[in-house]
């Protein structure tokens, strides 16, 4: 797959593609749930991929009930799209989107959104398990530099304030990141509990709202960074750094600016990459191919500027 792909030119190419990577064994009505029980519409007064389900007699096409639904960009750009970002390690801007697939701003950071909803995990299964290790950590996005220090003691809101965000790393594996109104023990311990399985082995730094949680799991150790500790044997939490190091690049250099109101969709992109990056055998069309898998069932539209609705 690359950019010359027929999928990313026609249309109709593009709506095979799709049919393919999300209906393996048949078209699946989106209303009752059949499985390739559906006769294909054909006519010139039909909709190109129109199928009529021969259950409960409905109509459809691939794009219902996905991010895709009623939008009238070609389906072929938002295979581009989705491609694009898919394939771009550390994001890449929607004015960018939009000059390569000749669509406006506005439409372009549309579609951008739309795909990193589709990139979300709706029922992840927790991280870890019989002897994996998680590490957690914290970091904090945006705001002025100089607000450092005062956001770690107290998260703050307004111009320059920072946004909390804890990521959860499994070694060799995914990851799943949060942005939390503030990072003590009565934030994080929801998120760890619920997020790890605990049967793995918890590894993070030296606070201390992770002592707690730390002792419902087969083990967890901290490394002291005050002290200068950053490894101790298997016990560190670079593997987290290294993810907010690729986060934070493309924050910096490709977004420069994110909304706490959108933060957590930018996070799930990042979490989509990471989890299926080419370290663990996924390559770009591959990855493509699993974001088309999770466009379904999250439908996303925006009745006015900042506000969003799930239909």
């Amino acid at each position: 797959m690359n950019l010359t792909d027929p999928i990313f030119t026609c249309a109709d190419k593009a709506r095979d593609h799709l049919e393919q990577t999300r209906w393996p064994h048949g078209p699946v009505c989106p209303h009752c749930g059949v499985v390739n029980e559906a006769t294909a519409i054909k006519g010139r007064s039909a909709r190109a991929g129109l199928y009529q389900c021969n259950a409960c007699r409905d109509q459809f096409t691939i794009t219902v009930g996905t991010v895709f639904e009623r939008s009238k960009v070609p389906l072929n750009k938002w295979l581009l799209a989705t491609y694009l970002m898919a394939s771009s390690k550390k994001g890449i801007s929607a004015h960018q989107i939009g000059r390569t697939l000749g669509v406006t701003y506005k439409t372009a950071w549309f579609m951008c959104h739309r795909i990193r909803e589709a990139m979300t995990e709706t029922s992840p299964a927790p991280l870890g398990g019989p002897d994996k290790t998680v590490e957690a950590d914290e970091t904090f996005i945006g705001g002025r530099e100089k607000n450092k220090h005062v956001n770690k003691r107290q998260f703050t809101r307004g111009a320059g304030a920072k946004q909390a965000v804890v990521t959860l790393v499994e070694r060799d594996g995914r990851a799943r990141s949060f942005h939390v109104a503030n990072v003590n023990a009565k934030t994080l311990r929801p998120i760890i509990m619920t997020s790890v399985h605990r049967t793995s082995h918890l590894m993070t730094d030296g606070a201390s709202f992770y002592v707690k949680p730390g002792q419902e799991f087969a083990s967890h150790e901290a490394v002291d960074h005050k002290s200068g500790e950053y490894v101790r044997g298997k016990a560190h939490s670079n593997t987290a750094e290294n993810f907010f190091s690729i986060l934070k690049r493309g924050i910096i250099g490709t977004f420069h600016h994110v909304s706490e109101a959108h933060l957590k969709r930018y996070l799930a992109e990042f979490d989509f990459r990471y989890s299926n990056r080419s370290g663990l055998g996924i390559n770009d069309a591959m990855r493509t191919d699993e974001a088309l898998r999770m466009i379904a069932g999250k439908r996303l539209m925006y009745r006015r500027a900042g506000e969003a609705a799930y239909a």
